[in-house]
């Protein structure tokens, strides 16, 4: 009878999982688990949960079926590099609303071989046949035809205007030729068979595609884009829901004749003549000259010291270089005199936050137009210089860009792959806004990135639309090292909450002890404000906000400090992390993923 009983109660309880799968929860629904709080821990924090250990090879993506294809091409004999391609190729199907081929990618990979970190710039250029006046005029008859308001600064996020070559593929394969092991029809043949037989779809890619759905049926409402978009991701007018099954054979195909023809498909063969012919009659768009000249490049990573470590971050066109500002301002108080969930805490970062991104808005550009001062930006002169400027009593209704000695010279995801060498991959890629552009060619199963948009249109700023120009970006993976060996692999999605989230990290596991998960889980801030790359800029002081594990005093005193602060439980604008740790002394590694997102950390 007990055996019966329990046989109903399991069957009532699948139907009623299974009858519930379809409900997708409201945001006002979040906090409602406030109501109930976590329960209890034998160690670590009550609100974390443990690292994922492994030692012959681990992968932390936002995707638990991408992590299990990195997994699973380390076990085939491939490389870390081979594993982060893979997983990549896996979240541009599985979690398009973030990343995919039409958009860039950055990657820091630490060899064993060679013992060095070794960095690559995957980001594509405007059109060559665009001028900044063409441009400028293109968006007047926007506003003319009343496709945007009158008082719209900027460059649109839609349409052709936004759009700069696709980077990814390009830099799939430059780390694959210099780390790769397998072949590349074999890296990508998992992706190709998902894209062909369907996955199920998880609860926050589910979510951000119906914002997506919703962005693009009204900003497309009568335009003939939507179709595309429609029949690639939202078939039957609406958003695939959490545990639903999706597939894009369009993808698959286009994936197959890259892994089959190899780069020079993408980019002059049939794939960059099916592209170009998609925006022929489109004006801005890219033309088939654009695809064929692109190419990446190696770079070198730069470094500050903080607390006896290196963070290591990629130059721009880039924003990784400001996380290495704001170390610099940072090493100059001592930030565990106070408690980690103080305001005095909160202040100094936000504070540097602000200074850094001064910085980023005038001098952070493509190199190749416009080289910053990048040596004297991230001395330990300037940082202290900078660091005087903060009152710390009260937040700085306005700071100004500095003036550092010259010398000669935001929707992502990240992820991160180890393998048994040692070789460890911190590897980010992105669509930028939203999902993107818009732009879908016709049978290809991906949309163009919107990149483009991060131009200003300012003329003699550093930023400033030229053709054949690579636009500021905000992805940025990032590394960190201690006495010339490497100690974490690791990134935080998200827009300008990249470089903040990436010092939030660090000033956690190296001011405060938290473990790499901890680190990930503890809230976090996002000042959002003050001067922009693309000349648009915001309220000199800005918005702080904050999640709710931040204590109520300490909001309060914030506030009472000058801070403009706003609490939001969403999650959604404070990053997606992912990180691998490795232990010096035994070899194995420690894997963090992040809570906001859907990934998972896998290990063998």
């Amino acid at each position: 009878m007990r055996t019966f009983c329990s046989l109903i109660a399991a069957t009532l309880l699948l139907s009623l999982v299974q009858g519930c799968s379809n409900v997708q929860p409201k945001e006002k629904e979040w906090s409602m688990s406030a109501e109930l709080g976590p329960g209890g821990r034998p160690v670590g924090e009550v609100w974390s949960r443990s690292p994922v250990y492994g030692s012959r090879g681990m992968a932390a993506t936002a995707h638990p079926l991408a992590s299990q294809v990195a997994l699973d091409i380390l076990k085939e004999g491939g490389s870390a590099v081979d594993a982060a391609i893979g997983a990549n190729a896996a979240l541009g199907l599985m979690e398009p609303t973030g990343n995919g081929i039409g958009g860039d990618m950055f990657v820091i990979i630490w060899d064993p071989q060679t013992r060095r970190l070794h960095g690559y710039n995957g980001s594509g250029r405007s059109p060559k046949g665009q001028t900044l006046e063409q441009l400028q005029s293109r968006i007047a008859a926007m506003k003319a035809r009343g496709e945007l308001a009158e008082d719209f600064a900027g460059i649109p996020s839609h349409g052709p205007l936004p759009v700069s070559v696709p980077g990814t593929v390009d830099g799939w394969f430059a780390i694959h030729e210099r780390f790769g092991r397998l072949p590349m029809n074999q890296v990508l043949a998992p992706t190709i068979d998902y894209a062909r037989s369907g996955f199920p779809v998880t609860p926050v890619i589910s979510h951000y595609f119906s914002r997506s759905w919703e962005f693009f049926r009204r900003i497309y409402a009568d335009s003939p884009h939507l179709e595309n978009i429609r029949e690639t991701w939202f078939k039957g007018g609406a958003a695939v829901p959490a545990g639903g099954m999706f597939s894009n054979p369009d993808l698959g195909n286009t994936l197959e004749t890259i892994a089959l023809e190899g780069r020079d498909a993408f980019y002059r063969g049939s794939l960059a003549r099916r592209m170009a012919a998609y925006f022929s009659d489109m004006e801005g768009g890219l033309a088939y000259e654009d695809l064929a000249d692109h190419q990446g490049e190696w770079v070198t990573p730069g470094s500050v010291n903080y607390r006896g470590y290196d963070l290591y971050e990629l130059p721009p066109n880039g924003q990784g270089f400001a996380a290495l500002q704001m170390l610099s301002i940072l090493k100059n108080v001592d930030l565990t005199q106070w408690s980690r969930g103080s305001a005095e805490v909160f202040h100094y970062m936000v504070e540097a936050k602000r200074l850094a991104f001064e910085d980023v808005a005038r001098y952070y550009a493509d190199p190749a137009f416009s080289p910053a001062p990048l040596a004297s930006l991230l001395s330990d002169a300037y940082g202290k210089q900078r660091f005087a400027l903060i009152d710390p009593a009260r937040a700085s209704a306005q700071f100004a860009p500095g003036e550092p000695a010259l010398e000669g010279e935001g929707d992502t995801t990240y992820l991160t792959v180890a393998d048994e060498s040692g070789m460890m991959v911190s590897l980010i890629q992105s669509n930028y806004r939203g999902m993107g552009s818009g732009m879908v060619p016709d049978g290809m199963g991906f949309m163009f990135q919107d990149r483009g948009e991060l131009f200003s249109l300012e003329p003699g700023h550093a930023n400033v639309y030229a053709p054949g120009k690579r636009p500021f970006q905000t992805i940025i993976p990032a590394f960190l090292m201690k006495d010339g060996e490497p100690v974490m692999s690791f990134g935080l999605m998200g827009g300008s909450m990249q470089p903040q989230g990436h010092v939030q990290i660090l000033v956690n596991m190296l001011d405060f002890g938290m473990n790499v998960q901890e680190a990930g889980d503890a809230a976090r801030f996002l000042h959002d404000g003050g001067r922009q790359p693309t000349s648009v800029d915001g309220d000199p002081l800005g918005t702080l906000y904050l999640e709710p594990g931040v204590p109520a005093q300490t909001v309060e005193r914030l506030q009472a400090m000058g801070h403009k602060v706003k609490i939001d439980a969403s999650g959604v604008r404070f990053g997606g992390y992912q990180a691998i740790v490795v232990d010096r002394e035994s070899g194995s590694y420690a894997g963090a993923t992040e809570m906001r997102k859907d990934g998972t950390v896998v290990a063998w």
